[in-house]
């Protein structure tokens, strides 16, 4: 980003700063609490960006003075310790504008939110199958390595040999979407079956869709516009209310989307995660629709629902995994499907805020 423009805008935050402080010390304004305390939050807002650039601004006044120094003094001695100064300062200037322009990146609203995560398995048959249900169990395994993350299984349709077809779950926690939402893409695995008696390697795919949870104060649905049923459950509300139909099948006519689920007891709830699995649908159909519309040149599959392209390979023969979006290799694979997780997202999490800062500069 340009140095000169980064500085008007910083001027320009910097006086916003100001005048909030001036408001908030107005009598007048002081007798409006809510206004109070919308000037509060947006002062609180600005708040460390403004100590940071004034602290810049000051390094720029001591970088002028050491620099005026040097040209004056003919001292060895002092010339010496001047650039030692003159390399600390710059160093700090340096780190001051990179920490600066992170904290302008507008923060994604949908960090924060739960997510509904959906695995099914795409070519490859039963291995497919397998390999998605080896996906659920490593992003099980990242939650419980989080804080308050819970998993909660929304429905499922098995393979008999111990792999999913499908398999929808909530990931509950602070912050799950904004660790979560890199996963969502085509995940490939190369291995040998443990079907395959000649010892081959085949390739298979599974796809992740990675969905922020919606309020229902973000999309509004007719419920006019679903055709709601309910049926017999064969999860765990079947087994134990055989009398009562406590699974539910909820249809949205206009799009034609049918959601599904019967993991709980009760009927109620059931229909409840499934409404929660149609918002988040439908909301992210809409952020596509809105996305092709902008033709936006840079926009990642990240939350755009395109996920034509593998973005990762999980190997077994070299005990590697490969993110192709970043170009990144992992060769501790079991540790990966065990969780760790980490080191893939904190790197694509540094790759998008790259590309973020270098949208903004232009």
């Amino acid at each position: 980003m340009n140095k000169e423009r980064l500085k008007e805008q910083l001027d320009a935050i910097q006086a916003r700063f100001d005048e909030l402080t001036r408001l908030m010390s107005d009598p007048e304004v002081a007798q409006d609490y809510e206004k109070v305390a919308q000037y509060a939050k947006e002062r609180s807002d600005l708040d460390e960006i403004v100590k940071l650039y004034r602290r810049y601004r000051q390094i720029e006044a001591e970088l002028a003075d050491t620099k005026e120094m040097l040209q004056d003094e003919s001292d060895p001695a002092l010339r010496e310790l001047a650039e030692e100064e003159l390399t600390a300062l710059t160093e700090e200037q340096d780190k001051l504008l990179q920490h600066i322009q992170k904290l302008l990146i507008p923060k994604d609203p949908r960090d924060e939110k739960n997510v509904i995560m959906e695995i099914r398995a795409g070519a490859g048959g039963d291995e497919a199958g397998l390999f998605a249900a080896d996906l659920f169990r490593m992003y099980s395994r990242y939650a419980e390595r989080q804080s308050g993350w819970k998993v909660e299984v929304i429905s499922e349709n098995r393979t008999g040999i111990g792999g999913f077809k499908e398999i929808i779950f909530m990931v509950k926690g602070r912050g799950a979407y904004s660790r979560l939402k890199y996963e969502s893409g085509v995940h490939r695995v190369q291995r040998i079956p443990v079907t395959e008696s000649s010892g081959r390697i085949h390739t298979s795919t599974v796809t992740v869709a990675v969905l922020p949870e919606v309020d229902d104060v973000e999309i509004t649905i007719n419920q006019k516009d679903l055709e709601i049923s309910t049926y017999g459950s064969s999860g765990p509300g079947g087994q134990h209310m055989q009398k009562n139909d406590t699974a539910v099948r909820i249809v949205h006519k206009p799009s034609g989307m049918v959601v599904t689920c019967e993991s709980e007891r009760s009927l109620t709830q059931n229909k409840l995660r499934a409404m929660a699995v149609l918002r988040a649908r439908l909301y992210e159909a809409e952020q596509q629709k809105q996305e092709r519309e902008l033709k936006d040149a840079r926009r990642s599959q990240v939350g755009t629902g395109e996920r034509s392209e593998k973005i990762r390979t999980y190997n077994y023969p070299q005990n590697r995994v490969t993110d192709h979006r970043i170009g990144m290799s992992n060769y501790h694979l079991s540790g990966v499907l065990d969780g760790d997780l980490d080191d893939f997202i904190d790197a694509l999490t540094a790759d998008e805020q790259t590309r973020r800062l270098e949208s903004l500069g232009e």
